[in-house]
């Protein structure tokens, strides 16, 4: 999830529904990825609710630069990662046994508001991302809400179980939700390679959409293709190729993570009455849009942020019909800096993992 730094959201929660123990990736100060120490946290008692998680392996994200650089008005300490699949170790209510393999819904949320009894759980006043308002999974023993805890995929291996959490369903809640796509309908994801941008492509691919994508470079433009993308094109004014492979009209769906730098271009690519779709500003909170390139075009703008439980358990069907989550890397928990340092690269295609064993 490519939200952008909590500074554009203006809020963030103290709670600690999610507790981080044992073994933990730690951010202690907003100095970069070298302000992330691994330390030992006390282990507590499980209590009504809780499911403590053996975490095998923990995701990370963009999500996770913004905060050890300061820009998530974050705190510190927190414990990284919102992404981890493990082993229950104890559970204090009746759906899960010690040995259960399961991964994480990442949302933090109250449970209780009428926006959450209505199954909105993005629009909670207490929502928040494990990771950055709650502790999250890089540790070694991670005491989660059993209401966000479900069973691993049976197709997933414990590294893929890792790498889809925040971003599929993210991605999921943009494509499917808001974008409304439909098959043979055709997809622009721009930005190749980022987690969340990976996922667009798996999933648009497996809902018969005709995907297209963009990147910078030729490996992550070839890797794109091995995934379903029947088209790609480099980054620089990509809207005229899309165009083209589109015989002139555009594409029906935009999906951006990126912001400033290809808002003008999204527009540009995108035929009559067509959606963009995006979770994020990596490149900026702040967007110049061209206004009449919007309106003469009938485009919608269409903002979007993590997803509900019910697009979680969305994606767990998805992932049970074969689509897969791809691994860029995994680092030992020892090396969270390293890792760090390899995402800010922007080197990666699909996931950075940490191995918390």
């Amino acid at each position: 999830m490519n939200a952008g730094p909590a500074k554009t959201r203006g809020y963030y929660s103290n709670r600690m529904s999610f507790l981080s123990q044992g073994r933990c990736a730690v951010f202690e100060e907003p100095v970069g990825p070298a302000g992330v120490r691994v330390r030992e946290r006390p282990e507590t008692p499980v209590e009504e609710g809780q499911v403590a998680i053996s975490v095998r392996f923990a995701g990370l994200n963009h999500l996770d630069l913004w905060l050890v650089g300061g820009a998530q008005r974050v705190e510190p300490p927190r414990v990284i990662g919102a992404d981890g699949a493990g082993e229950v170790i104890e559970s204090a209510g009746g759906r899960f046994k010690p040995g259960d393999e399961v991964v994480v819904y990442p949302v933090d949320c109250d449970w209780t508001c009428d926006q959450c009894q209505a199954g909105q759980m993005v629009y909670c006043r207490k929502f928040g991302i494990a990771g950055e308002h709650t502790d999250g999974a890089a540790c070694t023993r991670w005491l989660v809400p059993e209401r966000n805890v479900f069973p691993k995929p049976k197709g997933l291996n414990w590294e893929e179980a890792a790498a889809f959490p925040l971003t599929f369903l993210t991605a999921y809640r943009m494509l499917v939700t808001k974008a409304r796509l439909q098959r043979g309908e055709t997809l622009l994801v721009v930005g190749a390679g980022a987690g969340v941008s990976v996922a667009a492509i798996a999933i648009g691919h497996h809902l018969g959409a005709h995907v297209m994508a963009t990147s910078r470079s030729l490996e992550k433009m070839a890797a794109a293709r091995q995934l379903g993308a029947a088209d790609t094109f480099p980054s620089e004014g990509f809207s005229g190729p899309a165009r083209e492979a589109t015989g002139g009209a555009g594409v029906d769906v935009v999906f951006d993570s990126v912001g400033a730098a290809t808002i003008d271009e999204d527009l540009k690519a995108l035929k009559m009455g067509g959606r963009i779709v995006t979770c994020g500003s990596t490149s900026g909170p702040k967007v110049t849009v061209l206004w009449p390139r919007l309106f003469f075009r009938h485009a919608e703008i269409i903002g979007s942020t993590m997803g509900n439980v019910s697009e979680f358990e969305g994606v767990l069907k998805l992932l049970e019909e074969g689509v897969r989550p791809v691994v860029d890397s995994v680092f030992p928990v020892d090396q969270a800096k390293d890792a760090l340092e390899h995402l800010d690269r922007a080197e990666q295609f699909g996931k950075v993992l940490l191995r918390m064993e």
